[in-house]
This record gives structure tokens, sequence and C-alpha cells, in this order.
């Protein structure tokens, strides 16, 4: 019969425990002595256990042979993409000298104190997010029922602190699928290279990464590989072993992105796609031809997508986290011959999002945007739950954009699911209403609950879920209603601007789609017109100003059939990914978050940055990432001319 620790296998490589130097954590976790050591710095174990993330305050050490340096390396295996090692990597030594390997003596100079509270502190959790609401009135008749009352909801989420980024945000397991067909040859390609280098170097030694190539055949070049300093390395030499040729099968670098997700043994809490194309599909039949030339656009999608697996597109209407879970695709659209429809079709149902990257030399920046995101998320499996507080009270509607939303139990019950939060970022929701009259509303002033709202969530740090209660909301019942008691709220206002921006935009898309631009111009012209004249906009509100900045250049870009289809189709599609999703996409040429950078002349005071301004849906850490890789940049370029 075997012993216990025969039984146990090594937290790090899964190999069995049997004879082989041991560490046991003082959270019980047992690996292989070689395999918590960096293979960098053989003399610098873990810190933290890779299964529960414990800090270890106890560590072992031990002086390797100086000729043994035998380590696991990324090895690429193209018949196993289930080959994933787990959050840190096998690097065991064939040997070891175990004669340093006991801790060690007190020193006598150093006395046992008499008390014992000098514990460290316990890792604490992310601060709550915050969650408002506001009535779009102070008050109303108590005497007279309203079919429609709106109130908003604002939902922020904590921030990420510079000297916490380890510890307070999740891990991610990132897979970017990369377009390497002949039309890629030459600066393109280099661009790209450039870029995920970048990603590369940004990071964690937590987060792990694989790299999937596509032309007319997919290829996974670099297994699912934590970016340790060796990890990075292979996966820079992967990366600069990419050259173009071929077609572009679109289905297949998907389905082996996918794949490489399905198949692995171990799950960051955070998962994404990072999906680059410059062209259409030439494998798959019809591809962005088809939306080119076909009217009946509202019939949906081309069928070919449904080739995809349903973890990234689920097909027959199926959206959001209550139906089956998806893998984000975040798609970047590479100049102006690739298919904007696909691909923001694909990151429409997966929970992604869609940028146009109209100059090439803005590849590196927009990829450093979005792992901003991705590398702050400090909230996950978020739900807001809206009850009734009073009999009569009924939720009417819930335009929540791309967040999936429901209304139960005959309009007294309806939730919003809202998934991941990044550091920082903030959505807002407006409830519609209705509010029945009081009964014997003789009384000078009386209230109406409203609503009971609970936000729901996983904290990255704890594990745990949290439940937080807003305050009732209430509003005003008097028997005779002010002309200041029916002003507008101003932030209400502003959201109804996003709804209807979003919308004109949405329906003028459609319409040129069926080659009537005069008619999505008009739309988009008087869309502007009630933007501007708006309260909120009427009032200096730089949100309403930016939105009708937006649609104007949306319009512009609908001025002939040759710009809408080289780049208005993109830019229209772009901004509908934005305004449903509301989060920052890059649009044209100009990069999400590049606005606060333009705005802020150091890093430090982008934390301080306001919601709205010249880049809505933005946030710090994603203008923070914006600004390294344009300094990146610039120290190139410098480097490049002095040579």
């Amino acid at each position: 019969m075997s012993s216990p620790a025969e039984d146990k296998e090594c937290g790090v490589c899964t190999g069995r425990i049997t004879s082989q130097a041991v560490f046991t954590a003082e959270c019980s976790h047992s690996f292989h002595l070689g395999c918590i050591f960096d293979k960098n710095s053989n003399t610098s174990p873990l810190k933290l256990c890779p299964l529960c993330y414990t800090e270890w305050n106890h560590l072992p050490f031990y002086k390797p042979n100086s000729d043994s340096n035998v380590f696991h390396t990324n090895v690429y295996h193209p018949l196993e993409l289930y080959y994933d090692y787990p959050f840190l990597e096998a690097s065991m030594p064939e040997s070891l000298e175990f004669s340093d390997d006991d801790d060690p003596l007190l020193e006598a100079s150093m006395p046992e104190p008499l008390e014992f509270y000098d514990d460290d502190p316990l890792l604490e959790p992310s601060s709550a997010s915050i969650v408002e609401a506001i009535p779009e009135r102070p008050a109303i008749s108590a005497s007279e029922p309203v079919s429609l009352f709106t109130v908003l909801l604002k939902l922020k989420a904590p921030s990420l602190s510079a000297d916490a980024i380890s510890s307070q945000r999740a891990p991610i397991d990132l897979v970017t699928v990369l377009d390497v067909s002949g039309s890629m040859s030459g600066n393109k390609l280099s661009l790209v290279k450039q870029a995920v280098h970048f990603v590369i170097d940004n990071l964690g030694p937590y987060d792990r990464l694989s790299i999937v190539s596509f032309s007319s055949q997919a290829r996974r070049i670099c297994r699912l590989t934590r970016m340790t300093d060796t990890g990075r390395y292979d996966a820079k030499l992967a990366v600069d072993s990419l050259y173009a040729s071929g077609g572009t099968d679109i289905v297949q670098g998907l389905k082996k992105g996918s794949q490489v997700l399905e198949e692995r043994r171990y799950e960051n809490p955070v998962t994404s796609i990072i999906f680059l194309s410059d062209g259409n599909d030439t494998c798959n039949g019809r591809g962005g031809s088809y939306f080119r030339h076909n009217s009946n656009f509202g019939n949906g999608p081309p069928e070919y997508l449904n080739l995809l697996p349903r973890s990234i597109y689920p097909g027959d209407g199926g959206r959001g986290p209550q139906e089956m879970e998806t893998i984000p695709v975040h798609s970047f659209g590479f100049g102006s011959d690739h298919d904007p429809v696909t691909m923001h079709a694909i990151s429409d149902a997966s929970g992604g999002t869609f940028s146009f990257i109209e100059s090439y030399e803005m590849v590196q920046d927009a990829f450093a945007s979005c792992i901003g995101g991705l590398l702050s998320v400090v909230t996950q499996e978020l739900r807001l739950t809206l009850r009734s507080a009073s009999k009569g009270v009924e939720i009417k509607s819930i335009p929540s954009g791309r967040y999936s939303s429901e209304i139960t139990d005959q309009g007294s019950k309806g939730t919003v699911h809202v998934g991941d939060l990044y550091a920082d970022e903030e959505k807002e929701f407006l409830i519609n209403l209705s509010v029945p009259a009081l009964p014997n509303s003789e009384e000078t002033e009386r209230k109406t609950s409203l609503l009971d709202i609970v936000c729901s969530y996983r904290d990255v740090v704890s594990k745990e879920m949290v439940e937080i209660e807003s305050e009732l909301v209430e509003i005003k019942r008097l028997k005779t209603v002010l002309l200041s008691d029916t002003t507008v709220n101003l932030e209400v206002d502003r959201q109804r601007n996003r709804l209807h921006a979003a919308e004109s935009i949405t329906e003028a898309q459609k319409m040129a789609e069926t080659g009537d631009l005069f008619g999505a111009r008009t739309l988009l012209a008087k869309g502007r017109t009630v933007i501007l004249g708006s309260a909120s906009a009427q009032a200096g509100d730089e949100f309403g100003t930016w939105l009708e900045e937006d649609m104007m250049e949306t319009e512009r870009r609908m001025g002939s059939a040759q710009l809408y289809q080289r780049e208005g189709r993109a830019f229209a599609l772009s901004g509908m990914s934005s305004h449903g999703t509301q989060r920052a996409t890059t649009r044209g040429k100009k990069v999400a978050g590049a606005g606060l950078v333009e705005n802020f002349s150091c890093v430090a005071a982008l934390q301080s940055a306001p919601c709205f301004g010249f880049d809505p849906y933005s946030t710090p850490n994603m203008a923070n990432m914006v600004f390294k890789s344009q300094q990146l940049s610039k120290t190139d370029d410098t480097t490049t001319n002095e040579k």
C-alpha cells in the first residue's frame, strides 16, 4: 500500500511526490523542492502558493550544483494543445545539494519576544464597488400615476493601486490569434510582432499567454505559458518566427484559439482572446463580400460563423452569462480591407469588443489599451438585482445595451448581468418604471419607495461572493408639484443621450448596408440635433458634445459608398461596440485611452481623470498602458534616429 506522501502530486509539475526533496507549505500544499525555484534565479523561491495564492512566510533555500542547469523549456508540441503547464511551470534541476536546506539558527542577539503580536496582516479584499441610484425627478404628484419614470443606476468598480496590482487583480489566460496571411507581409507583420512583444512584456508571472497564427491553416506556435522571464523569452521567439503567406481562414484561427482554452487543465480567473485580421475569410465562403452585396443584412450574419465553437459564437441568439459561458473575443480590424461585420459579430456574441485600427502604426497602442483593461479586472460575475419596493411599482424596461437583462415576477423583479469590471470602470443603466397614484393623497407630502437594489459580485482577492445593498430608492409624492420638481436630472438626461446616440448609429448602419446612405446621414443629423438640444448639452455637458462629434464623424464616413466600404462600416461598428458595452474601443485614428494621456502630463494624474471628457469609457489603467506604449515608441524612434 502506498504511503500518503506517495499519493500526493506536486502542485507545480503534477508529478508524484515520492523520494525527491519535498517542500510542504503552511497552506498544506506540497511541491518538489526544485519546482518552487525560478529557473533564472535558483536561490529565489516562489513566495505565493500557485494553487491557492497564500503568501508563504517560511521559505526553503538550497544551493544547486554548479553544473546543474536542466529545466523544462517551452517546447512546441503541435499535437498536444492540452499540454499547458500549471500557473507556475515545473522547473526542477536534475540534482540538488541539501547541505544548506535547513533553516538558519536563531541568532543569540535576537531574543524571543515576550508577546507575539508581530504576525503579518491578512491580504485585504479589494474595495467595494459603488452603487448609486438617481431618480429622474425629485418629486411627482401623489394623485396621478406616472406611466414612465426613470431611475439611473450608477455603478463604479474599485480602484487598483499601482503597488497592489499583483495581489488585487485577477490573473489572465490570454490567447492571441494573429492573421499571418500573405496580405500581412512587410511592415504590417513587423508592427504586429512589436505589439505582441509589448503585450508579453506587460503580462505578469501569474498570467499565461498562448499564441496562435493563421493563414490558410491555423497553428499554435506557443502553448499556454506563464509569463516568467523564461516564458517571455520563449513567447518572443515564437512571435519572431512568424512569416506571412497564404490565404485567410478566420474560422480555423478562432477554432484553434478556443481549443487552447477549452482543453487547458488549469484556469486563471480571467480568460480572453485577442483576434487580429486585415482581410476577409477566403476559405469559408461568402465572407465580408456577402454583406456588401446582400440587401438582407438584418437577417443575420453569414452562415459560416456557425462553424465557430459555441464558446465564442453561441449562435441562435444566445447571449449573456445566464445562457452559456463564453470566451470574450476582442477583435481588431487592421487597415481598410478587413471584414468588420464578421469581426464585430464575433465580438458582440462572445462579450468582447471590436476595434478598428485605421493606421497600421497604431496597433501597439490599440493592444496596450485592451490589455490595460484586461489586466485590471477587480470584480467578476457582477449582477444587479432590482425589486419593486412598493405595491403597484413595476419595472417596465431596462435598456442595458450588450449586457443581458430580464424582467420577471410580473415586473416586480429585474436583473442585469454585467460580468467583469475593470478597475475604476463605470457602467450606468436606466431603469424605466411605472408608478401608481397614491390613495388618500390629501396629505401635503408623502413618499413612495421605488426600488430595492442589490449588487453581487466575486471579489478577485478573497474569491468570495460579495453582496452590497444600495439605499432604498424613494421619491417624494406631493399634493402640489412645483415647476422645479419637474426638472429632469442632468445625469439621467446624459444617459438618455448615450442611448439615443447608440440607437441612431445602429439604425444608420443598417440603412447604409442596404445602400441608403442619404437616409443614414439624415438620421444621424437629426439625432445630433436632438442631443444638442437636450438639457444636459445645453448645460455644457462634455459627454453630450462628444456624442454629437462622434455621430458627426460617423455621418462623414458615410459620405459615399466607397468611403463607407473603406472606413465607414468599421467606424460605425466599433462605435456600436463601444456604446453597447460602455467600454472604450480603438476607432479609426483614435486609440482608446489616448485622450486621457493627451490631457494629463503625468501618469499619476490619470488616476484622478474624469469619467467623461475627451475619452469616455476609458479607465486610468487603460490610459496608463497606452502612455507606456507611447513612451516606448518614442524611445525606439530616438534610438533608431541615433543609429
